[in-house]
């Protein structure tokens, strides 16, 4: 079956986000292209189909994993595909709970099917968990940045499958973020869910390819290899971004969110709040303390936000919305503004005991504390992304940077 020329009518839906998004990024030479263009791996049926007849399947997914507007499970289902069980990562399989928020267990309301939790008790498949599948699917739409757990799901997804002699299939979606690389490279004595190999914070990649990497570089535990398939997209665009049909987490609501994430991810680990609590969460940096008072926005509590950081407090800061650093500079990690808030701030406890988790060196906080220049700063990590770019291109299945 071939669905992948059967969207057309769907485009009209995302006209008006489109017109929008190309506003955001205008001025600069990165394209906007609507995420119907690309022939999805999860829509090429013919090349997965045929690996699931007479087995059993478990399916590492979502919200973001659908199909047009229907879940992967769901199709999958009515395909008469044997579909045993669901894996939901952070935010749950629905995606409705917030970031950091323990996900239990539980049983899908519409298909009856059990939910395994990979963000509660464990982030790693159990063997017990495994035991009565023979493939796992992984389908879920990633943003391309280090901390954004989905990746670290994937791993340690094919890891489990590996030492259970598991199948593991990826199917393939854009990376909003995939047009540049740019970070720290994270350390070693700093591995951990938010960040579990030696790559830069944006590190350009759609997730097919991470896991082509991670598998044969032998960067799994114990050097492990899972038997692994990555259905592949046709006519995705590296150098252009894709808004997305479904936002991929419940704070990430858009595409200036989205791409202004691989930024303001970092401030999580940081006294500063990033808008959660109101309506355009990771779109706007503030404090209670900050001197200009010029904008200024007050977190209140809400369904994706049950206590956000400095509830019913005015915030001061910056308002990130059609900021010109998205129109002007969206092939970068903005360091300025992370430089600007500490400065002003002068608070010892700027910085938390997470911030380098985020950051994956312990070098950053040091370099802004110290007040040393963007340019120094930059130039501290080109040794580490230049080594990381030369085993990336191994492993790329699509057209690399112009």
């Amino acid at each position: 079956m071939d669905f992948c020329h059967k969207n057309n009518k769907l485009i009209g839906l995302f006209s008006a986000l489109i017109l929008l998004s190309q506003f955001i990024v205008s001025q600069n030479n990165l394209s906007v292209k609507n995420y119907t263009s690309v022939c999805i791996g999860a829509q090429q049926f013919e090349k997965y189909l045929p690996l699931l007849n007479k087995k059993r399947v478990g399916i590492v997914t979502n919200i973001t994993g659908v199909i047009n507007s229907t879940s992967i499970v769901d199709t999958l289902i009515k395909l008469k595909v044997n579909v045993k069980k669901i894996y939901g990562p952070e935010h749950g399989f629905r995606g409705n709970t917030e970031a950091g928020e323990k996900v239990n267990s539980n049983v899908d309301a519409k298909t009856g099917l059990p939910i395994i939790s990979l963000y509660g008790t464990n982030k790693k498949p159990t063997k017990e968990q495994l035991k009565d599948i023979d493939v796992l699917i992984y389908d879920i739409q990633d943003v391309g940045v280090r901390f954004y757990t989905y990746i670290s799901t994937m791993c340690y997804a094919m890891e489990a499958c590996a030492e259970s002699n598991k199948e593991f299939i990826v199917l393939d979606r854009p990376n909003p973020n995939g047009f540049y690389i740019d970070g720290p490279v994270l350390k070693e004595e700093l591995k951990g869910f938010l960040g579990l190999h030696p790559v830069p914070i944006v590190y350009g990649m759609t997730c097919g390819e991470y896991a082509n990497m991670v598998n044969e570089e032998a960067w799994l535990k114990n050097k492990v290899k899972c038997k692994l398939t990555v259905v592949a997209m046709k006519d995705y665009d590296r150098n252009a971004t894709y808004p997305l049909p479904v936002k991929p987490s419940p704070n990430i609501p858009n595409l200036e969110a989205i791409l202004l994430y691989p930024s303001l991810g970092l401030f999580e680990g940081t006294i500063m709040s990033l808008g959660r609590g109101t309506e355009f969460p990771f779109q706007a940096i503030g404090h209670p303390k900050y001197s200009d008072t010029t904008f200024y926005f007050i977190p209140k509590e809400s369904k994706l936000s049950k206590t956000p950081k400095y509830l019913n407090e005015k915030c001061f800061g910056f308002d990130l919305r059609n900021d010109n650093y998205l129109k002007n500079h969206p092939h970068k990690i903005n360091l300025t503004w992370m430089q600007n808030l500490y400065t002003d701030l002068h608070n010892n406890n700027f910085f938390d005991k997470y911030f380098n988790n985020h950051s994956g060196n312990t070098e950053l906080q040091s370099q802004i504390k110290n007040e040393l220049s963007e340019i120094e700063i930059r130039k501290s990590w080109q040794k580490d992304i230049e080594k990381f770019k030369q085993t990336r291109i191994k492993y790329l299945l699509y057209k690399d940077f112009n």
